[in-house]
């Protein structure tokens, strides 16, 4: 059973940060690699699921 992630967000950008987007409730910044051949990656702290925008096109 797959458990979906809580966030997804679609970015332009192979590396994005994230710092969990609630101010001092969040989490320290780290920044992520989308690997071209999967492309995405979660946040090892939040679970948000970044995915790069060619990626989300040809999931459509």
């Amino acid at each position: 059973m797959t458990i979906p992630a809580p966030e997804t967000k679609i970015v332009d950008s192979w590396r994005v940060a994230c710092d969990g987007g609630e101010g001092a409730l969040g989490h320290p910044r780290v920044w992520l690699s989308i690997p071209p051949a999967q492309g995405w990656v979660e946040c090892p702290y939040c679970d948000c699921r970044y995915v790069h925008g060619e990626q989300a096109a040809t999931q459509d």
